[in-house]
């Protein structure tokens, strides 16, 4: 190893390895620390249950990582990732009548969502013209346009509360619920602006791509990424905890992938009072509840269809999902929660004994919480899937305290890095042209606290990179 390497990046989650891997793509000599024993952060597999059976301890389902523009430029299947793609990205069943299912095809999508065809295709069809181009112009900072008129169609309705897209727009109950079901995922009240926004967003990547998982749990990713990394020449340490600046080797610049208040903690040395300060009050949000199920079966939906898809959203309609997520933002759980359920073994066979299953789900919560939502999540799933109780054999549970003792950067249980709402949708984590520097032009952020935001995409990791690389070349001359 060098005297003084080009660079260090705290932390090993996808944005740091992206970060590690646009650095040695650049040329730099790169060294990525992780604390833990192991690498992946939000993207790691484990037995959390009974042996055999292997359970992704954070992030399951990857609509942004197949379709990251970022991601798709790097050869991580000659290091073994690979896709599996269910029939359908999402199942979202409903009391009383099938389920709605978001496929690829915008036409057998639209179809079953009486009254509501037509609409939905005049919602969808100018968005998924150039759709590649509209999630480049969408997963980054803010910018001078590429293509403004692009980002204007998906702008004026994303700018909306999803309730008002969704009651505005549509008639019926299905594509409401539908909607609603996707633009949950932001974590924000539903009569907010902007929550339409991560609703549009994960519907285009349905009708581009079904919704992905990773072969043998979402470990895979993390694998791919250090794998090809390695082979550009960076290095990764494990177990080395990061307390200051003085643990750190020699090197020109150093990137956090790391929340907010760490890059406070460690960082305050170097960047300014004011700048510290702000990086104090950034708002990370609501947190999770999440359980892992060692099941006997599959989940035994009532309609069968949710078996074509990896994903279900359980919630219910539009109007019981927007009521749920209000909750939680007056710091109460809805006895009917919205959740994200991922079902990866009805397609990938490696995550269970044979002729066992896995199930993965969550649902928000207010930051901190300690309540034991064990019976609340099950008693909703057995609402649409009954008898789905005596398919488990164990269970695995994590409240926010267990996922911030985790992962440090899930502040209070946060899993996406902060609020995405309009004060911190591009000034995330503070105010400036470039939000991945600091008022110290060689300490960068490139974690979720950083645009466009949580997902397993690397994008935050990406633009970090390309600041820092600036800064390497500048130095040089």
């Amino acid at each position: 190893m060098p005297s003084r390497l080009d660079a260090v990046v705290i932390g090993s989650g996808p944005n740091g390895l992206a970060a590690a891997v646009e650095l040695a793509r650049g040329g730099a000599e790169v060294l990525v620390l992780e604390s833990a024993p192991t690498i992946g952060g939000g993207t790691r597999t484990a037995e959390l249950t009974l042996p055999g059976f292997l359970h992704d301890v954070c992030s399951a389902a990857h609509p942004l990582g197949i379709l990251s523009p970022y991601l798709r430029t790097l050869p991580l299947a000659e290091h073994g990732l690979r896709w599996i793609q269910p029939t359908a990205s999402v199942a979202h069943p409903l009391d009383g009548e099938t389920a709605v299912i978001l496929r690829r095809s915008l036409d057998a999508t639209a179809d079953a969502l009486r009254p509501d065809a037509a609409a939905y295709r005049r919602l969808m069809r100018p968005l998924l013209r150039h759709p590649h181009e509209l999630l480049a112009e969408v997963l980054g900072p803010a910018h001078l346009p590429r293509h403004p008129l692009l980002l204007a169609g998906f702008g004026v309705p994303a700018l909306l509360p999803a309730t008002v897209l969704g009651r505005t727009w549509f008639r019926g109950e299905r594509a409401r619920a539908l909607l609603a079901g996707c633009a949950a995922h932001s974590i924000l009240p539903l009569t907010r602006p902007v929550s339409a926004a991560i609703g549009l967003l994960f519907l285009i990547t349905a009708h581009v791509e079904t919704w992905p998982i990773a072969q043998g749990g979402s470990a895979a990713i993390t694998r791919a990424l250090a794998g090809h990394l390695i082979s550009l020449g960076g290095r990764i340490e494990t177990g080395t905890q990061v307390g200051a600046l003085a643990d750190l080797p020699p090197s020109r610049v150093v990137l956090f992938d790391t929340s907010p208040d760490q890059v406070a903690t460690i960082g305050s040395p170097v960047l300014s009072r004011g700048y510290v300060e702000r990086l104090r009050h950034f708002r990370y949000g609501p947190g999770i509840f999440k359980i892992d199920w060692a099941l006997d079966g599959p989940i035994p939906w009532t309609d069968p269809a949710c078996l074509e898809s990896a994903t279900v959203h359980v919630g219910g309609t539009l109007d019981e999902i927007a009521a749920s997520e209000a909750a939680v933002w007056h710091g109460r759980v809805s006895d009917r929660p919205y959740m994200i359920v991922v079902q990866p073994s009805l397609f990938d066979s490696s995550r269970a004994p044979a002729g066992k299953h896995t199930g993965w789900a969550y649902c928000h919560v207010p930051a901190g919480s300690t309540l034991d939502l064990t019976d609340v999540l099950e008693r909703q799933v057995e609402r649409f899937a009954p008898g789905f109780r005596d398919r488990i054999l164990a269970r695995h549970v994590m409240n926010t305290a267990a996922l911030e003792q985790y992962n440090a950067n899930y502040v209070g249980g946060a899993i996406t890095g902060g609020v995405t709402d309009l004060g911190q949708l591009f000034t995330r984590p503070a105010v400036r042209a470039n939000p991945y520097s600091t008022p110290n032009p060689d300490v960068f952020i490139c974690s979720a606290s950083t645009p466009p935001g949580g997902g397993v995409h690397g994008m935050c990791g990406y633009y970090a990179a390309r600041a820092a690389l600036r800064r390497l070349a500048t130095a040089a001359v």
